[in-house]
């Protein structure tokens, strides 16, 4: 099994690139070693001392060290996620019905709200996850035209993040969907 890695815009993260499927859809994000407990993967990572956070894509593993150096994180990283997947364990377990905090938005914008869903899904998710990354939708406030997500992967932290959401994302929201004015990060 060989796994490229690819550093990313934020330099305590980096993505590690099995070649097969990590999850069939979407990406699920692990901030710290408690939240892990339902990915065998995740967890073991948070093993190795150092690793901060991970998140898995649908092909990608993004690490997010918290101390140390690459040079010693990199080889136990990638010995770890190469033993979970020659072992063919689990990578996540049986997900709770409504996991995950709910979004929020006034049932009156439900046109805006799938706008900025579809947009974000198409042109902002994809783009991101490059960089092993996601950036997922938690909510539109009509009455000042905010739309508020969540960066997560190697987008969460980033120096870069904030040039990201206000000069890509907000500019490209704002030029599509005219009720929108501003967009704002928000945690989990």
């Amino acid at each position: 099994m060989f796994i490229q890695t690819e550093s990313t815009p934020n330099p305590a993260t980096m993505k590690f690139l099995p070649g097969r499927v990590v999850l069939k859809e979407g990406a699920a994000d692990f901030p710290t070693a408690e939240a892990a407990q339902r990915s065998p993967l995740a967890a073991r990572l948070f093993e190795i001392d150092g690793v901060a956070g991970v998140m898995l894509g649908t092909d990608f593993v993004t690490v997010t060290k918290g101390g140390g150096d690459w040079m010693a994180l990199k080889p136990q990283i990638l010995g770890a996620i190469m033993e979970h997947f020659t072992k063919g364990f689990a990578v996540l377990e049986a997900e709770e019905s409504g996991a995950g905090p709910a979004e929020s938005y006034d049932p009156k914008d439900e046109e805006i709200v799938l706008q900025i869903k579809e947009l974000l899904e198409t042109r902002v998710r994809p783009a991101v996850a490059r960089d092993g990354g996601d950036i997922v939708f938690r909510g539109f406030e009509g009455s000042s035209g905010t739309v508020f997500l969540n960066m997560r992967g190697s987008c969460a932290g980033c120096p870069s993040s904030t040039a990201t959401l206000k000069n890509g994302i907000e500019n490209m929201l704002r030029h599509y969907i005219p009720e929108v004015n501003a967009v704002e990060a928000v945690s989990a």
